[in-house]
């Protein structure tokens, strides 16, 4: 079922999702609000951007070109129909491609910012995908892998350009290891916890191309305490998402 909700603390901003599709998390909601956005930036591209949630909350931010990239129909016309409705087709565009195509000589070192909030987990013998054909694209490698999502991000940059994901922190070192090895150094890190005193489940990096060396890990993204109560932080992103229209 279709339906039009507000974004996550944005009442004025609404999505299209499809409730039997890989609806938004919050995820996508800390890394928009996590990445740099310099003043002198220009271009900016959410590589698989799903039904847009990352460009619609940019575009609160900046009101510099966004665009938005994903590889599966349904959800790229899911984004297409949210950036109709909040009139914004002036700022941001959505292309229904596979990143790795995306990669053209018109798009080759264009882009300052990249975001990307990618599949979290590796495909192998074991896996077993009781999810629909959405949501087994969303969350496991089946289409891209890490490698090469780092790959063509650091193809799509600017030379000084920013790359900014979110991922699971088990694989933190890994993806250090891809943003040298394709020339982004590890510039910002947070990290995420779902309870004060338990591991980190999530971090968020964000690094340049080509850029100096020097690693900044900023506060702690604590989402409960040990109570149970949300933190202040975390409350801020909880406002209720309420179904404003349903088709």
């Amino acid at each position: 079922m279709e339906v039009l909700n507000d974004i996550l603390g944005y009442p004025n901003r609404k999505i299209y999702q499809n409730t039997d599709f890989f609806s938004f998390s919050l995820d996508s909601v800390m890394l928009a609000n996590f990445v740099t956005i310099r003043l002198r930036d220009k271009e900016i591209l959410d590589l698989g951007t799903g039904n847009g949630v990352i460009p619609l909350i940019l575009s609160l931010r900046t009101n510099k070109k966004i665009t938005g990239v994903e590889i599966q129909p349904k959800l790229s016309a899911l984004a297409s129909k949210s950036v109709f409705y909040n009139q914004l087709n002036n700022q941001i565009s959505i292309i229904c491609s596979d990143m790795k195509d995306y990669v053209s000589s018109d798009t080759i070192e264009k882009y300052d910012v990249i975001t990307c909030n990618p599949p979290y987990f590796k495909v192998n013998d074991k896996n077993y995908f009781n999810e629909s054909v959405e949501k087994t694209i969303a969350r496991h490698e089946v289409k891209i892998s890490l490698e090469e999502v780092v790959m063509v991000a650091s193809k799509l940059l600017k030379n000084n350009g920013t790359f900014a994901m979110v991922h699971r922190t088990e694989r933190l070192l890994e993806i250090f290891d891809l943003f040298r090895k394709y020339h982004i150094e590890p510039k910002r890190v947070r990290f995420v916890y779902e309870f004060v005193h338990k591991p980190s489940t999530l971090v968020l990096i964000e690094g340049i191309k080509h850029g100096k060396l020097g690693l900044k890990v900023e506060s702690p993204f604590i989402m409960k305490m040990d109570d149970g109560s949300y933190s202040s932080e975390y409350e801020r992103f909880l406002v209720e998402v309420k179904s404003s229209e349903t088709e």
